[in-house]
């Protein structure tokens, strides 16, 4: 079958309104954390094979993450599917006003290969929820993980619901020249652009997941040691291959050695002397990005690490000192296991660094100084971020996770993602028993009164 006609087929099993009842969208995330739980094992050695990571590391990034936000879902969704009470105005009586949220119908997701698990299966259960259609296109990169994606797809959902569309280039392609209702998108800037300019032909509106360069400020009263705990957690997570990463620490020139000595201890502990020989040390996806992050690394400038291993796709965590806004680690989000170094002399010129750049899609910040805090959160735009850690404010329902400018636009998580693939509608339902005549033709004064009295 062709894209084409899957997208076709799609369309018209929407328009039956099968998955418009709540019972069919329950049932819907009820079989498909069934599927999760019994692939498991499938799951894990599918990211073993694609990114060599850990039970461990997968099950809190990726297959936890799902369970945790399907279960959010589950729980809020009939409330969710409600009508929504609103104020009616004076001047509209006698009459009720309430919203009603619809889903937009048949709805493309395109995910990424760093958690190629997580990053489909988030987006796929808030387009469910909302009752859409879905097509889904798993990136090329994580070919073992988009087969088990298949696989708990297909178990889970006739294909005229739910269809998993596998390949490259020319499958986006396709995809991208079919009319959706609908565009989630997560992946580089670059695909970003050609993403939004395929959808903007149609008027089909998009969410689009980012990256950028994410900085971590460290403010000269921060607890040195925690700090770099946290932060080197944050940047070796997934090898640094993570759209949150901190890309950059740009920290107080006065604390810059101390703290430094600290992720060197930490780095040590984490992953051994040696990560390269860490069986558990997540790898590069594939010879292409391994070969770009190493060309990042200068190794006039290298303090910690700097090796790899070209035949496991393995790169030491490594960090970079004296580094200047000019050098080929700040022209690109890094994307990997590498840690450029940039210092200042006062918060102004560190909060001056941040909002002179593009948008990031998070920022760390760790401080003990409140106004420092209420400095970066008030005055300096990215999507959202920790202060005192790094990377956690993504793993929660409660909260919409989304960039800002160059690293995206639109949100998700939870509510956020219910929201997302619904369009909300405004409904007035007047009453049919009386009708004030003030506001048909012709217009008299005490009718031009009356108005006057009820709007102002």
């Amino acid at each position: 079958m062709t894209i084409e006609e899957t997208v076709a087929r799609e369309r018209a099993f929407f328009r039956t309104g099968k998955t418009l009842p709540y019972a069919y969208r329950r049932d819907a995330l009820a079989r498909l954390r069934l599927s999760i739980l019994a692939h498991e094992e499938d799951i894990n050695a599918a990211l073993r094979a694609d990114l060599n990571k850990s039970p461990s590391e997968s099950y809190m990034c990726e297959i936890g993450m799902t369970l945790s936000e399907l279960s959010h879902i589950q729980k809020h969704l009939s409330h969710w599917m409600k009508k929504r009470r609103a104020p009616t105005p004076l001047a509209q009586f006698h009459a009720k006003s309430f919203t009603v949220a619809n889903p937009y119908g048949v709805v493309l997701i395109m995910s990424p290969w760093n958690y190629p698990f997580m990053l489909t299966m988030d987006p796929l259960i808030g387009a469910i929820a909302a009752g859409n259609c879905c097509v889904v296109k798993p990136s090329a990169y994580s070919p073992a993980v988009s087969a088990v994606i298949r696989t708990i797809v297909s178990e889970c959902f006739p294909p005229e619901y739910v269809t998993v569309v596998e390949g490259g280039r020319a499958e986006n392609k396709a995809l991208l020249d079919q009319v959706f209702d609908y565009i989630f998108f997560t992946g580089g800037v670059t695909v970003g652009k050609e993403v939004m300019e395929k959808a903007a032909r149609n008027l089909t509106p998009v969410t689009l997941e980012l990256g950028g360069k994410s900085p971590c400020i460290v403010e000269r009263s921060a607890k040195l040691d925690l700090a770099a705990k946290r932060l080197v957690f944050g940047k070796l997570l997934n090898c640094g291959q993570t759209c949150v990463a901190p890309d950059y620490l740009l920290i107080d020139r006065t604390v810059t050695d101390a703290f430094l000595a600290h992720v060197r201890k930490w780095i040590a502990k984490m992953y051994g002397e040696n990560a390269l020989d860490n069986d558990g040390y997540v790898k590069m996806v594939n010879q292409k990005h391994f070969e770009r992050v190493c060309g990042l690394i200068d190794p006039q400038k290298v303090i910690i690490g700097g090796g790899s291993d070209p035949a496991t796709l393995k790169i030491q965590p490594t960090v970079l000192d004296n580094v200047t806004p000019d050098d080929a680690v700040m022209q690109e989000e890094i994307f990997g296991p590498v840690l450029p170094v940039l210092t200042f002399d006062t918060i102004d010129e560190a909060e001056n660094f941040v909002r002179d750049r593009p948008h990031p899609l998070a920022l760390y910040l760790f401080t003990e100084n409140k106004a420092v805090k209420e400095r970066f959160l008030q005055r300096v735009a990215f999507g959202g971020g920790c202060i005192n850690d790094t990377i956690i404010h993504l793993a929660t329902s409660a909260m919409g996770f989304g960039g800002v400018g160059q690293s995206g636009m639109g949100s998700y998580h939870g509510k956020r993602s219910f929201d997302t693939f619904s369009h909300e509608k405004s409904i007035v339902d007047k009453s049919t028993w009386m009708d004030l005549p003030m506001r048909y033709a012709p217009y008299s004064e005490l009718g031009n009164k009356l108005i006057r009295m009820f709007m102002k």
